[in-house]
């Protein structure tokens, strides 16, 4: 079970590498797309959404899935059993059935999971391509591929936006070995009343764990 969840978890947390900008190529309509989301991503106290996450290949992929909180600086994230915590120094990952948590600094080239992680990224890491519209779930969206300018172990990825509203609705990656990774986002909820407590992690609360610092 924990090498299966952390599986997840290191998809779910986006981890890229420092590359090499390269005749980067990114058009003027992805550009103020996905400028005007990191402004009103930013904007917000905290954000909180659920979504489905569904990995692997077309002919055997597993879906879940999670919650997530975020206030820009630090997020919570639960999936398959597993909670991970970023509390802007450290990351834990907690694992009930397990009984397991581990502690670790964030790589200095990893972007945490969050809607702002491509939203960020592409600025540098990818060229960017306006490619059209769509409906889902009756809901028109602006669709934008990215490729890497370097590689970085994925094919592409592709965000699909209410442009209006301002909001990634799903995320699509494609890796190199052609397995395909799928985050649906829904049930936004924005700028709520939290607990100080929900970014930070609480030693006390977990006696019988065993608990490796990294």
């Amino acid at each position: 079970m924990k090498n299966h969840t952390t599986k997840y978890l290191s998809v779910l947390a986006f981890t890229g590498f420092s590359l090499l900008v390269s005749s980067q190529t990114i058009d003027n309509k992805s550009k103020t797309i996905l400028d005007d989301i990191t402004k009103s991503y930013k904007s917000k106290k905290n954000s909180y959404f659920k979504f489905s996450y569904t990995t692997g290949s077309k002919s055997d992929s597993q879906s879940q899935t999670g919650i997530f909180y975020s206030d820009n600086n630090r997020y919570k994230l639960k999936i398959m059993g597993v909670e991970q915590i970023f509390d802007g120094n450290k990351v834990y990952n907690i694992s009930e059935e397990d009984k397991e948590i581990t502690i670790a600094k964030p790589n200095e080239n990893q972007t945490h999971f969050s809607p702002l992680s491509y939203l960020d990224s592409y600025k540098k890491d990818y060229n960017v391509k306006y490619s059209g519209k769509k409906t889902i779930n009756g809901i028109p969206v602006d669709i934008i591929t990215m490729k890497p300018v370097k590689a970085n172990g994925l094919k592409s990825v592709t965000l699909f936006v209410n442009t209006p509203q301002k909001k990634l609705i799903k995320l699509e990656q494609i890796s190199t070995n052609n397995d395909l990774a799928v985050i649906s986002i829904n049930n936004y909820k924005e700028n709520q009343t939290l607990s100080p407590s929900i970014f930070s992690f609480d030693k006390t609360k977990y006696q019988n764990y065993l608990i490796t610092e990294l």
